[in-house]
């Protein structure tokens, strides 16, 4: 995990050792409610970088929750459902083609794609209704 915005431009490297089991409702600034959970952390990049972090000082953590080196990664507006089915369709010589596609890690912006989809293979993202298998598609 990468500590920054602590007070100096350097981030700081630190690793995870506890993430609380249970998680806790707090309202946010804007009134919305949000779960969170505490993670206990030890800051593991040397001692003489960090010698003047205080305590209470507000810091941003990012926290690296999965890696993977060469993954093939589509946005998650290029997935949908058809049956129990993760789909995209991909654009083959100016015609969507609807492609079956396992998919494993994902978040709200992208989804790694294990199978169905090759490394240079153009993905239709937002498919309208319009979009069906065959149809001839352009690039806007």
């Amino acid at each position: 995990m990468r500590l920054e915005g602590w007070g100096l431009d350097q981030p700081l490297a630190g690793r995870v050792r506890v993430i609380e089991p249970g998680a806790f409702t707090k309202i946010s600034a804007l009134g919305v409610e949000e779960q969170r959970v505490n993670v206990i952390i030890d800051i593991v990049s040397p001692f003489t970088q960090w010698h003047t972090l205080g305590d209470s000082y507000r810091m941003d953590a990012r926290i690296l929750v999965y890696s993977h080196d060469h993954a093939l990664k589509v946005p998650t507006s290029a997935l949908f459902r058809e049956h129990q089915q993760w789909m995209v369709f991909v654009v083959n010589d100016g015609r969507a083609q609807k492609r079956a596609v396992q998919v494993g890690r994902r978040n709200a912006v992208e989804a790694v794609v294990e199978t169905g989809v090759g490394e240079h293979e153009q993905v239709i993202i937002y498919p309208s209704d319009a979009v069906h298998d065959g149809v001839r598609v352009k690039r806007r």
